[in-house]
């Protein structure tokens, strides 16, 4: 267990260039016990600069890649329709089940104009549906085309 904790902690990472123990501590992990130390021992103040220095890097390395994985994200995202209360829409039957019709190829896929009756939230709508359909009359964005 002491081992990967080691390997962890001197891996260095990809996103901001240092290892983790670098990071936090602002120098490099010893493999094994030195009883003589080759260095002087660091001010107080010019440690706490070094590992602020590393930590603003880090930071930087972590905003740029987070902005890389947002444009990735946003990539394949289209614009948003907006809804209003009394527009006509019509309706996907695709996953919805009717006992009327045991054949699901005999399903229309489509079903025609249906007004909004309410927008609930930018992807959930309200619609004013006859009764014989029996299905909730709130429905996600996706099922209208």
């Amino acid at each position: 267990m002491a081992l990967a904790e080691f390997v962890i902690n001197n891996k260095i990472h990809s996103t901001t260039k240092v290892s983790l123990f670098m990071a936090s501590y602002g120098r490099k992990l010893r493999m094994g016990v030195d009883l003589r130390r080759k260095q002087k021992m660091e001010k107080v103040t010019e440690f706490a600069e070094k590992i602020r220095k590393i930590q603003e890097e880090a930071g930087v390395a972590l905003t740029k890649v987070q902005e890389e994985m947002k444009k990735q994200a946003d990539r394949g995202k289209k614009e948003v329709e907006v809804w209003k209360v009394g527009n006509k829409i019509i309706l996907s039957m695709m996953d919805l089940v009717f006992k009327e019709r045991p054949v699901r190829k005999l399903v229309d896929r489509y079903v025609s104009p249906y007004i909004i009756d309410e927008v609930i939230f930018t992807n959930a709508m309200k619609l004013k549906l006859p009764m014989l359909m029996r299905i909730h009359t709130v429905v996600n964005i996706s099922r209208i085309v």
